[in-house]
């Protein structure tokens, strides 16, 4: 794992790798977005191989938690579409036809004209 101390239990490195997540998608950190996925999906691992009793209370305060970084990591990606489509760029087509083909129509703007 990248940054959590072993001797901690899965929870608190899950809680860890859930609070530098979201502060990485509050200060824009790709770095630190990445690891403490690594880290998060790590503790989950673990957990799910060896689940604690008695923890029902701290693993929905952690489920909530990780909704509210999804949210913010949606809204992140709302940002970044808008912005790309503002610049003449389109994110790929995430759905298929009837044919199984994705369809991306082809769309350019200006930005200036000389």
């Amino acid at each position: 794992m990248s940054g959590l101390p072993a001797r901690e239990s899965p929870l608190e490195r899950l809680a860890h790798a859930l609070a530098e997540e979201r502060r990485a998608l509050l200060e824009h950190d790709v770095e630190l977005l990445v690891n403490s996925t690594q880290d998060k999906l790590a503790a989950l691992r673990e957990l799910e191989s060896c689940p604690p009793d008695g923890s029902a209370e701290r693993l929905a305060e952690l489920a909530e938690a990780n909704r509210r970084n999804g949210a913010l990591l949606a809204r992140r990606r709302r940002e970044v579409n808008w912005a790309l489509r503002h610049l003449g760029r389109v994110e790929s087509a995430p759905e298929y036809d009837a044919h199984g083909v994705t369809q991306q129509l082809p769309t350019r703007r200006s930005l200036a004209v000389a």
